[in-house]
């Protein structure tokens, strides 16, 4: 089509949609604590623009205008420069801005509060030069009083040093000291149960981890367990019937001997049969338990499996690679997503699992490798990748 609405259809103007779809890939892949941090981040600093722009709007006198904005980029700045905000400094580096701000916003409050104003006629304290030092006390509650030891004592002596900057008269001073000290304390209040809210949920995350580590560490146990048991029981006997081929060898009863090694032979035959065994498949790999333990292991990381099908309606033949591909498609959701939700669906031509939020970046994955080369052994197929904002691990053993 030509003409002069051809160029609104050209595919020029669709150049930003994979950048749109990057940025929400990236989005969807950040972990829920991450998601929160970056959403306080930003509706805090949001919270300081707001207030210098309306600040500015109210004294839009030029001196008092570039007080504000000066205390609301050190404001921003001593925001950006704590742990529970920070994203991209290091720890000296967010040492020395928060020192920094913290020294800007008290110079602020310092040159607008007690320098006398120029005008002094100026008789609104909401409308000049000394309005300034309100905004700063405000700024402060945000960023730097949180932090400090003493903060509610320091909040007090700042507003009442405020009111007294603007109204030498304590009796007029005090409505000014009363709007300082409780707006203050409400943008404190506010901060301190928004710190607060980060650092629980830091900790439930760091929680969610080690009950994940503890189920791998529990599940080592057990296989030492059960290694144990079936070593160990295996080597006592051979140790037992040992000494007793070489008292009965010693006796000259040389027939009876003989048949003791041979039981001997026996018994470590049969024990590195289970050993293989036990190596290679935790002894007897069960397909029900392993769907149990996938529900009960994405559980600790907060992402709830949905079962669909059963397990009876798998061949009994595929039970065992059943299994196996349950446990390594588990593994490979904790260690490349941050899914919230899986389905795993069992039938009689196969099984499939998928799972939502997978990393943008999935890198390789040696365990699909080696599974791969399991299910060839048995005549299954595996085929896995990402269709539509999700990872599908697909296992066919019979065709369609």
């Amino acid at each position: 089509m030509d003409g002069p609405g051809a160029r609104a259809y050209s595919p020029e103007f669709s150049l930003g949609r994979p950048r749109v779809k990057r940025v929400a890939a990236w989005w969807r892949a950040l972990p829920g604590p991450a998601k929160f941090r970056l959403y306080m981040r930003l509706s805090l600093q949001g919270s300081i623009l707001g207030i210098v722009v309306v600040m500015v709007v109210v004294a839009p006198q030029p001196l008092p205008a570039a007080g504000i904005a000066v205390a609301g980029i050190a404001a921003a700045a001593a925001i950006e420069a704590r742990p529970e905000f920070a994203t991209w400094a290091t720890a000296a580096t967010r040492q020395w801005m928060f020192r920094t701000a913290t020294v800007v916003l008290a110079a602020v409050w310092a040159i607008y509060a007690l320098v006398p104003a120029p005008d002094a006629a100026e008789a609104a304290p909401l409308a000049g030069t000394r309005a300034v030092g309100l905004v700063t006390v405000f700024l402060a509650a945000f960023a730097v009083i949180p932090y400090l030891r003493y903060r509610w004592l320091i909040l007090a002596a700042l507003a009442f040093a405020t009111g007294v900057s603007m109204r030498p008269d304590l009796a007029s001073a005090a409505p000014i000291i009363a709007v300082t000290f409780f707006g203050g304390a409400f943008v404190l209040g506010t901060m301190l149960i928004s710190i607060w809210g980060i650092r629980m949920v830091d900790e439930l995350e760091r929680t969610k981890d080690i009950e994940a580590e503890l189920q791998l560490a529990q599940e080592r146990l057990r296989f030492a367990r059960d290694l144990h048991d079936v070593v160990g029981r295996g080597f006592s006997a051979i140790a037992v019937k040992s000494e007793l081929a070489a008292a009965l060898s010693k006796a000259g009863e040389t027939g009876r001997a003989a048949g003791e090694m041979d039981s001997v032979r026996s018994l470590a035959v049969e024990s590195m049969g289970q050993m293989r065994a036990l190596v290679r498949g935790y002894r007897d790999i069960d397909l029900r338990e392993e769907v149990a333990g996938a529900r009960s292991l994405l559980s600790a990381v907060e992402c709830a499996l949905v079962v669909e099908g059963d397990p009876a309606a798998v061949p009994a033949r595929y039970h065992e690679v059943a299994a196996w591909v349950v446990r390594e498609g588990t593994t490979n959701i904790v260690e490349h997503s941050a899914a919230t939700s899986a389905t795993l669906t069992l039938g009689t031509a196969g099984i499939s699992l998928r799972n939502n939020r997978p990393h943008p970046t999935l890198g390789a994955r040696s365990g699909l490798r080696g599974l791969s080369e399991r299910l060839a052994q048995v005549g299954a197929t595996l085929e896995a990748g990402s269709v539509s904002d999700e990872f599908v691990l697909e296992i066919h053993w019979e065709k369609k």
